[in-house]
């Protein structure tokens, strides 16, 4: 073949694999023979430098060392938002618009935290992209935006057209970014939005372009010259363009749905590939928002709700320990009450001694706290300067601070143990963890009425719960607890009789064995007997299984207490087999399968059970060992690495279709 006809092949051939690894994530090529192409093109416009094409696949790899960056000025000004802290500042706000031009429908966004550009295309092909700057003048930083791979070259729109979204850096890059800057003693960035601003003013594109930055795009300044009446529309006809637009956008109509959006999509923060910090509220018409208009500095037509600061300074007043189920005691410390990420914080989990030692936490000390995932409080750490000689190192306790009785640090671990069965703290909390959700599933039974339960007299073990139902006339007596909330306790506690050895074994709290652990000991033993009489040796043979787990199960089933309770409970009427479910053969049959990403048609626990029966083992983790990457949107590192590894990944949506397919 002649070899400009072959330049021009390759280009069509790689841009299209392109598209679908980058922007419909359904590559049908593998990573070699991408490169293969890629390196034949490269050689090819080298020995024919008048077939020169700035959009070329090969010119998106960088090369190029800038000498500066150029000033542009915006023909439609980028202009920063205001900003609302509360859902009250946000209600206001509604109102005020809602008086200024009555009833309207608002569309909702993810805030990314991010880099705001301005991207613009001539004759359907990518021309320039400029920074935000002061609103005004931005800098031409076309040559790092073409590295981002999602960021289509050509269009099918053949006007001129001006975009603007939010370049950021995924956290799966921020991560392995960090990492390459530990291992050749460079300084970490502090952020995944310093590091994306970083990457996108390096004047060597081959630092941009190995920093795998990526971009989501919400916003079209002449929509309605474009045709279009509503913002939401013009993001629509982003997606069929082909650029990435955020998937968690929705049109809301009024203020209440606005709040429970954002109060969704903050649940799922920790779970996100990419960072946001905030949510955006637009109102949707682009008539109306012509009609609102601007300020100097920001549009009056669109807000930003930002989430409560992350982290707060406040005083560490005590530390306290708390006795768990398997009678592991778990320092926290109570603070002064500060506002932190939506809700006032007064205590936080130190988890073990090792942990205070090593941050120096001491007791009337100023601590810096966030919440970890913006859900759990965490101490970071003490504000030293602040310390004026009353705080003292913290020397962990040598007795249960519960029953009195010596506690034990094992070898292995860094938690201590209060090894007494009849600690009233251990209990309370090992019967209602036997009454839990992901247990026996006894509803009506939380801890607060074991706890109460346990004060009456009525709990003391764990086969109390069955004889519950002989004690109608002491629980009736109690307030608020009528006749119908008795009978439906004693029904949960009659149908958990039912339920599969797993469930009861997960219950009985063995220290070491999580649901997992008990979903695996149960399909392997089939009976309790059968596990009561395992060697550790045994134990270790199954997969999954290690020589801590399989010692603490020996150790357990040597207790005389314990094998009591077991008889009991059988006694009791309680099944202690496994029930199991029946697979059916399939491609996933005895094949790893990881989930990834949201999932629009399963919970990821009922996606697991899905492919459990269908004979598949589901993993947390990818590795060579892995036959199936199934994700959702929004996957992240797992699917990355599912690509490097050469793994098979299959849409959601190709999941269904196999899960169809046999019945």
């Amino acid at each position: 073949m002649d070899e400009k006809k072959r330049i021009e092949q390759l280009r069509s051939q790689l841009n299209r694999f392109g598209v679908e690894y980058y922007e419909q994530d359904a590559p049908t090529v593998s990573d070699e023979t991408y490169d293969t192409l890629m390196q034949e093109l490269i050689a090819l416009e080298e020995k024919h430098p008048e077939m020169y094409d700035a959009l070329s696949p090969t010119q998106r790899v960088g090369g190029k060392v800038l000498d500066g960056f150029t000033k542009v000025k915006h023909a439609k000004k980028m202009l920063s938002m205001g900003d609302v802290f509360s859902f009250e500042e946000l209600r206001a706000w509604c109102k005020n618009v809602e008086d200024s031009i009555g009833p309207c429908v608002y569309s909702v966004e993810q805030k990314i935290d991010g880099l705001a550009m301005s991207v613009t295309y001539h004759n359907g092909r990518f021309y320039q992209a400029v920074t935000r700057g002061d609103g005004t003048i931005g800098e031409d930083v076309t040559e790092n935006v073409k590295t981002i791979r999602s960021l289509p070259m050509e269009i099918d729109f053949k006007e001129d057209l001006e975009i603007r979204g939010e370049v950021y850096m995924p956290i799966s890059s921020f991560e392995a970014l960090n990492q390459r800057q530990k291992e050749e003693g460079k300084n970490e960035f502090a952020n995944p939005r310093n590091a994306a601003a970083g990457s996108i003013r390096q004047l060597d594109t081959r630092v941009a372009a190995s920093r795998n930055l990526d971009a989501l795009w919400y916003y079209v300044p002449d929509a309605m010259g474009f045709g279009f009446e509503n913002h939401s529309d013009s993001v629509a006809w982003l997606k069929e363009l082909g650029f990435h637009v955020n998937p968690y956008n929705r049109v809301c109509k009024n203020v209440d749905e606005i709040i429970s959006f954002i109060e969704e999509v903050n649940t799922m923060r920790d779970s996100l590939p990419y960072g946001i910090d905030g949510m955006v509220i637009k109102v949707d018409s682009l008539a109306q928002e012509e009609e609102l208009g601007y300020t100097v500095k920001t549009p009056k037509w669109c807000i930003a709700y930002k989430f409560k600061a992350e982290e707060a300074i406040t005083l560490l007043k005590d530390i306290v320990l708390t006795v768990g189920r398997t009678g592991k005691i778990t320092p926290n410390a109570v603070l002064e009450p500060v506002q932190l990420a939506g809700t006032v914080v007064s205590a936080a989990s130190l988890h073990n001694e090792d942990l205070i030692l090593e941050k120096d936490v001491r007791v009337n000390d100023y601590v810096i706290v966030h919440k970890a995932g913006d859900i759990i409080p965490e101490v970071i750490q003490p504000v030293v300067e602040k310390r004026d000689g009353t705080q003292v190192p913290y020397v962990f306790p040598t007795v249960c601070p519960v029953c009195g009785s010596k506690i034990y640090r094992f070898e292995d671990e860094a938690a201590h143990y209060c090894m007494n069965l009849d600690c009233e703290a251990r209990v309370v909390t090992s019967i209602a963890h036997f009454a839990s959700r992901d247990a026996m599933n006894i509803d009506g039974l939380g801890e607060k009425r074991v706890e109460q339960f346990h004060k009456m007299g009525l709990l003391e073990t764990v086969e109390d719960i069955y004889r519950l139902k002989d004690k109608q006339e002491e629980i009736l007596a109690l307030e608020k607890f009528g006749m119908k909330s008795y009978q439906n306790l004693i029904q949960a506690i009659e149908v958990s009789k039912r339920n599969s050895l797993e469930k009861v074994l997960f219950g009985l709290g063995i220290r070491q064995v999580g649901s997992k652990a008990a979903s695996v000991l149960a399909k392997h033993f089939k009976t309790m007997d059968a596990l009561k009489h395992a060697s550790i040796e045994e134990l270790v043979g199954i997969e999954d299984i290690g020589l801590i787990t399989a010692e603490t199960i020996v150790t357990w089933f040597k207790d005389e207490r314990n094998l009591q309770l077991i008889d009991a409970l059988s006694e009791l009427g309680l099944n202690l087999s496994y029930i199991g479910v029946e697979t059916k053969e399939s491609i996933f049959t005895d094949k790893t399968c990881v989930l990834t990403g949201s999932l629009q048609h399963y919970t990821r626990k009922e996606a697991q059970a899905v492919l459990e029966g269908l004979g598949a083992k589901v993993s947390g983790s990818v590795s060579k060992k892995t036959d199936f990457v199934i994700y959702g949107e929004e996957a992240g590192s797992k699917l990355e690495k599912a690509k490097k590894l050469g793994v098979n990944t299959l849409t959601e949506e190709q999941f269904l279709a196999i899960v169809s397919e046999v019945g």
